[in-house]
């Protein structure tokens, strides 16, 4: 069943090609086309466009939808282009007539926009909790974890003293700057598109503000144009989201994989979250971490590959975006699953304390014995040349006892006010 059927049939090759994977992406919107069917259902009864009953009726079947998709057990066969299609011959062979009137006053265009809009609002919010319950960890973390020291490098050399209370809080503060994009499209997937039927509105005098209300829209998408440009660019804004997430994952799972190397060996994890090698049995390899930095530098790409997609359509609808469903849903499965999967792992984390014992570490503190001849009245560049001196004679002293107390400093961490930031 095709929502466009005009009683002929297109090529089996033609069908093949323009549905692409559309049945197994629609599984996951269905619930969103339930949802906006059943305002459009009241709407109609509303305006007086369907009786009241008829309303009634259709809201009544399209809940039993609803719970047939919450069970799992709701199928889109082959014979169906798509949900709207399976959930209209549903509706139709429960209900006749009736069923046939749903289509009234929409276009399978604004279905398909308003189904991604709630479906968005909701993947979004997840993320915004999943990257919440990562940053309280990475938080604790460094409370936990705020004495002891770490080598901070610059151009992968031994540069000045980190500690793990400000690695960890660098990240948790840097997911804030990443939830400012997810906030963001997040607002623009908050304006109900339904009602710009097939892109030019509807000579029907249907309730926009009624549907509004209705699905839980701050606003709406006025313009019926401007509703359907928004197609790609809504899941392009949350894959802006999605790719400053990724970023912030990315680099935190190198850091780990490089941290876990012997030659650092800054952190280690139970056996159960590393693997093996095939040959050599001394290796605890860290391919969940490869894996995410892998997962995530290929959701940095996601905002291009919708860009190449839509950059260069003029207004009104073409088939082309339906391509970005397929681009921006498994995205969104991805990132979830990194930041899951992270968040499990970092609970288990296993801090060394005595990496700064080691001699070549050393030199992490010239910068703090200089600014201590600094802080003695000496002059910065005779202290830095002394300093210079006497590490090339190799008979410099390291001061070991640190006191950095600016905000945002190993010493003054400022956690609360990271913790503040991210407070509604």
């Amino acid at each position: 069943m095709k929502l466009w059927d005009k009683g002929f049939s297109t090529d089996k090759k033609i069908d093949h090609f323009t549905v692409g994977n559309d049945r197994e992406l629609d599984l996951l919107l269905a619930k969103y086309d339930v949802v906006a069917s059943k305002a459009h259902a009241k709407m109609l009864g509303k305006i007086g466009l369907i009786t009241a009953q008829e309303a009634d009726n259709l809201i009544k079947e399209l809940d039993a939808i609803a719970q047939t998709i919450e069970k799992g057990t709701f199928v889109i066969e082959d014979s169906f282009e798509d949900m709207h299609s399976k959930i209209e011959f549903i509706l139709t062979k429960k209900l006749g007539d009736t069923g046939k009137k749903i289509h009234t006053a929409r276009s399978r265009n604004d279905q398909v926009l308003v189904a991604m809009h709630l479906y968005l609002k909701d993947e979004l919010s997840e993320i915004k909790n999943e990257v919440k319950v990562l940053f309280n960890l990475l938080l604790n973390l460094a409370d936990k974890h705020k004495n002891v020291l770490l080598p901070g490098y610059t151009h992968l050399q031994i540069a000045m003293p980190s500690s793990f209370g400000l690695w960890f809080s660098a990240y948790a503060e840097s997911l804030i700057d990443d939830l400012y994009f997810v906030d963001a499209a997040y607002k623009i997937a908050d304006q109900n598109p339904l009602g710009s039927a097939a892109g030019y509105g509807s000579s029907f005098p249907i309730d926009r503000d009624f549907t509004t209300k209705e699905m839980g829209f701050a606003t709406q998408k006025y313009n019926v144009v401007a509703a359907q440009m928004g197609r790609g660019k809504v899941e392009k804004a949350a894959a802006f989201g999605i790719s400053n997430v990724a970023a912030t994952l990315s680099k935190m799972a190198m850091d780990i994989c490089l941290y876990m190397s012997q030659n650092f060996n800054f952190i280690s994890f139970p056996d159960e979250l590393t693997t093996g090698s095939s040959i050599m049995p001394h290796k605890k390899n860290p391919d969940v971490f490869e894996l995410i930095r892998g997962k995530c530098n290929k959701l940095q790409s996601i905002p291009n590959q919708l860009i190449l997609i839509t950059n260069n359509l003029p207004s009104g609808y073409h088939r082309d975006l339906q391509l970005v469903k397929e681009v921006i849903i498994p995205a969104i499965q991805d990132v979830k699953a990194c930041l899951e999967i992270l968040t499990f792992s970092l609970k288990e984390i296993r801090i060394n304390e005595t990496i700064l014992e080691d001699p070549k570490y050393d030199y992490l503190f010239s910068v703090d014995t200089l600014n201590e001849l600094v802080l003695g009245g000496m002059p910065f560049r005779d202290a830095y040349k002394k300093m210079g001196k006497e590490i090339n004679e190799g008979t410099f002293s390291p001061k070991k006892d640190i006191k950095h107390t600016h905000q945002g400093s190993l010493g003054n961490l400022c956690l609360q006010e990271i913790r503040n930031k991210l407070i509604d």
